[in-house]
């Protein structure tokens, strides 16, 4: 923005639930929010990724504004005056979070949960209704998990629909564009071209997919494997930090170990190269690492005992 003396000044200065902070010219309220110190909720938002706008969770109250706008995406701008936490916005949350819990499997998603319990969300007024006397049960998603390759799991009835898996598939990261939303309203689906079954799409499995999604949908087969039999221990797992040995283009990684065993690799967002994102070899190429030990081959001692009785030439 230009200031008095025609110059062009590259920040701006908002007002954070009564505190000003400045940020560059071009951030989001989202950026200035985090600046000024003040958590913001999000799922459809991620650092490497586009934001779309889709779960409106962050959304926050701007002086002069009829509705409440996107922290996410919106570009602050010199002198808004911007409430986070005021009734209107912690009512607007709290029913975004209850309507996805209502309909979904939110087990695993703990920072969701975690959101959830702040703002007191109760899915469960959402169960049932009277109407004309009879109970009425909400709609749940109670689609199977599709399980057809051994590198990660579709759990449909964890989606939420945040768009993070298709911007990770398309322009954001691989280009591949293997997936879309597909259908509408409460039959829409995060599918396939034509839905066909994973292997025979246009998925070229780097994994990208998994790695953004929020809510466990789309998920390591060994992590979904081991939470099968309650072996999956979050807490008792390190994470190590390398480097990619299958190219020269020093791709980082984030080796995920549980019992000295390699659970899933992830890549870090801020990463110069690869902003969070891998290949298939990357993100699932690790299982030589755990390849059984070289054994050689006993010595063949019948070289050294001589010619046997029945070749002695005599």
């Amino acid at each position: 923005m230009s200031s008095g003396n025609g110059s062009t000044t590259s920040q701006v200065t908002v007002s954070i639930d009564g505190h000003e902070v400045t940020v560059p010219l071009g951030q989001t309220i989202l950026a200035a929010c985090t600046a000024a110190g003040v958590d913001t909720p999000t799922i459809c938002w991620a650092p490497n990724l586009t934001p779309v706008n889709v779960c409106r969770v962050c959304v926050v109250e701007l002086e002069g504004s009829r509705t409440l706008v996107p922290a996410c995406s919106r570009p602050a701008e010199d002198g808004m005056q911007i409430s986070t936490d005021s009734e209107r916005v912690r009512h607007s949350r709290r029913m975004v979070l209850e309507f996805l819990d209502s309909a979904n499997d939110l087990s695993q998603a703990t920072e969701i949960t975690a959101w959830s319990q702040h703002y007191g969300a109760d899915a469960g007024r959402y169960g049932s209704a009277v109407n004309d006397a009879a109970e009425v049960e909400i709609s749940q998603v109670d689609d199977p998990v599709r399980i057809q390759d051994d590198l990660y799991i579709r759990a449909y009835d964890r989606c939420v629909l945040c768009y993070k898996c298709v911007e990770a598939c398309g322009d954001d990261a691989q280009h591949t564009f293997a997936i879309a939303v597909a259908g509408r309203g409460f039959d829409a689906r995060i599918r396939t071209e034509y839905d066909v079954e994973l292997p025979e799409s246009a998925c070229v499995y780097c994994g990208n997919c998994v790695a953004v999604c929020p809510t466990g949908a789309l998920q390591f087969r060994t992590e979904f494997d081991l939470r099968a039999v309650g072996e999956w221990r979050p807490d008792d797992q390190t994470v190590t930090r390398t480097v990619c040995s299958y190219c020269g283009v020093g791709c980082n990684l984030e080796l995920h170990t549980q019992d000295d065993q390699i659970v899933k690799v992830t890549s870090p967002a801020d990463h110069s190269v690869t902003s969070g994102h891998l290949c298939i070899k990357g993100r699932f190429g690790w299982q030589y690492v755990h390849a059984p030990a070289f054994e050689p081959p006993a010595a063949d001692t019948s070289a050294s005992e001589g010619p046997s009785p029945d070749n002695t030439g005599s």
